[in-house]
């Protein structure tokens, strides 16, 4: 029986079951460097469909306020007329303006002061409970507790506890034979008062402190004894320099914290000046007694929301953003935080 002949498209019949003329090498070639870049083409699309949620939000949130800030900076704008251009007029008033004088001048004093001393106690406190030996969860617990306190519900009891007439603080002090000073009421006593608060909050910096420190080598501290150190020629010679990028850390965030101080500052010169109000009146109390209190983030709440010159408040809000990216810039590049990175990755290896 002869082969059935059957007819191929668009070409001569062939007997059955013969296979399929095979391709010329050339197209073959052709076609896999076509293939293999369209798959990483697709995968880029991929990529591109999960990450475009959080671009659209980081636009959307952050780039347009930003682009926005520095527009209006330029502007005198209200919020109720349109923006009117103004040029460099706005920037040109902070050379005049005798507030943000006085408010630069208070922050100035908080970062100095209170950003060590909540370091240097949250420190103290830290190498302190390494050495309990007995009950230390519970004593980390209770020390890290004031710092979960509401800032504003923390702030009412300290002004309550240093309350000038009737304050327990003052009434303890007076049954010691000691006249306590008018604390929050007195524009001496105002701003250390605000670091006694700051410093009964400092379980946040303590936790950090307390892990920095049970990460140093003990050989390191053998080695210093049998070298004859003492505890401060180990705690100099062994600790800071194992611990310096946290503490690197901790001064950088503590700057950053402080430069947006605010709440604090705000609630204790309201319910101190005994006008204590909600809404737009508590700005009629900022910097009581006598702007001791009175910082940079209030004067730039206060321009916005009470004089409505957002043009100006503007320009208040691109140099404090401007200030703390360039801590975060300095703490990026700091040799320290270079150093732990190396050590990491040495480590990881």
């Amino acid at each position: 029986m002869s082969g059935v002949i059957i007819q191929a498209p668009g070409g001569a019949g062939q007997p059955a079951g013969t296979p399929p003329p095979a391709a010329p090498p050339g197209a073959v070639a052709s076609r896999a460097p076509r293939a293999r870049r369209r798959r990483p083409l697709r995968q880029r699309l991929v990529i591109l469909t999960f990450m475009a949620p959080a671009f659209a939000g980081l636009v959307l949130f952050f780039g347009y306020p930003l682009l926005a800030a520095v527009y209006f900076s330029f502007t005198r704008f209200d919020l109720i007329n349109p923006p009117e251009w103004v040029g460099l007029q706005n920037w040109r008033f902070l050379l005049d303006d005798q507030n943000l004088r006085l408010a630069v001048k208070n922050t100035a004093w908080f970062v100095v002061v209170m950003v060590p001393a909540r370091m240097l106690g949250a420190l103290l406190v830290a190498m302190l409970l390494n050495r309990v030996r007995q009950g230390r969860s519970l004593y980390r617990t209770v020390l890290y507790l004031p710092a979960l306190a509401p800032p504003v519900a923390a702030t009412l009891a300290f002004v309550f506890l240093l309350k000038p007439g009737t304050g327990p603080v003052n009434t303890l002090l007076g049954h010691l034979g000691i006249e306590g000073p008018l604390w929050f009421n007195s524009p001496t006593w105002s701003k250390p008062s605000l670091v006694l608060l700051g410093l009964w909050g400092l379980g946040d910096l303590m936790i950090i402190f307390v892990a920095a420190l049970l990460d140093v080598p003990v050989e390191l501290y053998e080695a210093a004894s049998l070298d004859g150190a003492n505890a401060w020629h180990r705690f100099r010679s062994v600790t800071l320099p194992t611990i310096s990028p946290v503490l690197l850390f901790a001064a950088v965030t503590g700057i950053i914290g402080t430069l947006q101080y605010f709440t604090q500052a705000a609630v204790a010169a309201s319910v101190a000046s005994g006008e204590a109000t909600t809404g737009g009146g508590i700005s009629s109390t900022f910097g009581f007694p006598e702007g001791s209190t009175f910082t940079y983030p209030l004067w730039l709440y206060k321009v916005g929301f009470r004089f409505n010159a957002f043009g100006y408040a503007n320009v208040l809000a691109e140099i404090d953003r401007l200030y703390d990216e360039y801590h975060e810039d300095r703490y990026r590049a700091s040799p320290l935080l270079r150093r732990l990175v190396r050590e990491n990755r040495s480590l990881l290896r």
